[in-house]
């Protein structure tokens, strides 16, 4: 054999077999796709001390590696001179013109034409066969979705994170021309159909044998950064009969381990486009940010001075002049307005029956604990209303809920999570023939003492970040709650 060369051969859908002349730069290579996991410290297998903190990606004793780190293998060869053998028939991209796109999409007797980045999503994902797409709010990812189902025509599995999303796919579809029965899966639904399409939560099917995976041809998972947990994971790689397979997200939380386990299991990044150029072409709302930072007493910043998180947010949650603040700014508010609340009993509970207490505004109440049939006819009931209130858990609202119809979005909870903070302010940036302009109002909390700040100061400056990245227009209020 060669020295310095590797051989690459598909294994199955999921795993491609990485061979080399040598141990050593398997060593090598096991190495570069090793990466440790941000809060590793924390984790319980870490503290029992049987896991590193590390994932590998490549597996040095079956030579196994997720098929869609191909390109990255051939960029390591390349940068180290390398040698690298493999079959081109396995790896090559498929022969698919904008023209032949545009005659297929013209079959379909859609109610709208695709715009330009539409279209080009469309034929790359077709040509590659498996792309992670990072498609932002209200870019047509439900609809670049159904172009994908339609083209390939195959038994194809959609999977989404919750119930709601299941319901509003399953709908998109319906608006978009198709006609023939769609099976969903959720929490007491049959798992088996012969339907063509069928759309399911991942909580549904993870459990499921290795045997079910195998009718699927082609998989598409929304919101695919949710694959960094196990259960997806177990998913992709249990479909090693399928193909084709497409992951859409809105943003990547930028760690390098979660992008380069996406990469893996749905193939090469492709951006759609950017929400700032959605907005500046009209596609989106304007868009504007008021940042109110609420300053405490000295006496509360001296007893929290040496809080840890979690006692710091039970001080916020219950504290009776923030959430009057917070009611009172949802009153003085026109149009469809999204409260997200991160704890239900000791927030949103509290939240829902101060809000209601002085309002004929319709009022609703969305958590985990709510049934996805009522969640999906709240949001179409909101498209019909002007002046309604929802307060929902940011872990059933702030992820792919389309209401075209939202005004404006109050984060009435403390977040740094770049993912949460941009899909949250995708809810309010879809246009409406009402709504052309949206706001979000960013509360935050200042319970510094000297030079020393809190917690959730500390990630309010991280969102800021956030916003200055993606361009977005904020100021920043302050207002005393000392009195």
């Amino acid at each position: 054999m060669v020295d310095d060369l590797f051989y690459i051969k598909k294994y199955n859908e999921a795993y491609i077999q990485v061979i080399g002349s040598n141990k050593g730069i398997e060593k090598e290579l096991s190495d570069h796709f090793q990466f440790t996991v941000p809060g590793h410290k924390f984790m319980p297998a870490y503290k029992r001390g049987v896991w590193d903190g590390k994932i590998r990606l490549y597996n040095t004793t079956t030579n196994l590696i997720y098929s869609g780190l191909f390109n990255h293998i051939k960029d390591f060869c390349e940068k180290r001179s390398y040698s690298l053998d493999y079959d081109y028939s396995d790896f090559t991209e498929t022969n698919f013109s904008k023209q032949e796109a545009l005659e297929f999409i013209k079959t379909l007797d859609l109610p709208f034409q695709p715009r330009d980045y539409q279209l080009d999503t469309f034929v790359t994902c077709i040509r590659s066969s498996r792309n992670l797409v990072l498609s932002p709010t209200a870019s047509g990812k439900s609809f670049i979705i159904y172009l994908l189902a339609q083209y390939y025509n195959l038994k194809t599995l959609i999977i989404t994170p919750t119930t709601g999303l299941v319901h509003q796919l399953a709908d998109d579809f319906k608006t978009y021309g198709y006609k023939d029965e769609i099976h969903k899966i959720y929490s007491g639904k049959d798992k088996e159909t012969d339907c063509l399409f069928s759309i399911t939560t991942w909580q549904s099917i993870f459990k499921l044998s290795k045997d079910w995976f195998h009718q699927f041809d082609l998989v598409i998972v929304d919101e695919a950064h949710l694959a960094k947990s196990n259960s997806i994971t177990k998913i992709m790689t249990n479909l090693t009969q399928c193909k084709y397979r497409f992951g859409f997200t809105g943003t990547l939380d930028g760690a390098q381990t979660s992008a380069m386990v996406l990469t893996g299991l749905f193939g090469p990044i492709h951006k759609v486009i950017s929400t700032s150029k959605l907005i500046e072409d009209k596609h989106l709302a304007e868009f504007k940010i008021k940042c109110i930072v609420l300053h405490y007493k000295d006496e509360n910043k001296q007893l929290l001075k040496n809080a840890t998180y979690q006692e710091e947010l039970d001080f916020l949650v219950s504290n009776k002049k923030r959430n009057s603040f917070i009611q009172k700014l949802i009153y003085s508010l026109s149009g469809n307005t999204l409260i997200l609340f991160q704890f239900i009993e000791k927030h949103g509970d509290v939240l829902v029956e101060l809000v209601r207490k002085e309002t004929d505004r319709p009022v609703y109440y969305i958590h985990g604990g709510v049934d996805g049939t009522y969640r999906n006819d709240v949001r179409a009931l909101i498209e019909e209303q002007n002046n309604a209130i929802i307060i929902a858990s940011a872990a059933t609202f702030s992820t792919g809920i389309n209401i075209k119809n939202l005004k404006n979005i109050i984060f009435a909870s403390p977040s740094k999570s770049r993912i949460r903070t941009l899909q949250s302010i995708g809810r309010v940036l879809r246009k409406s023939e009402t709504k052309t302009e949206a706001e979000l109002f960013d509360i935050a909390d200042n319970l510094s003492l000297k030079k020393k700040k809190n917690y959730t100061l500390l990630h309010f400056l991280e969102r800021l970040k956030i916003y200055q990245q993606e361009q977005f227009p904020y100021k920043i209020y302050n207002v005393d709650l000392k009195e």
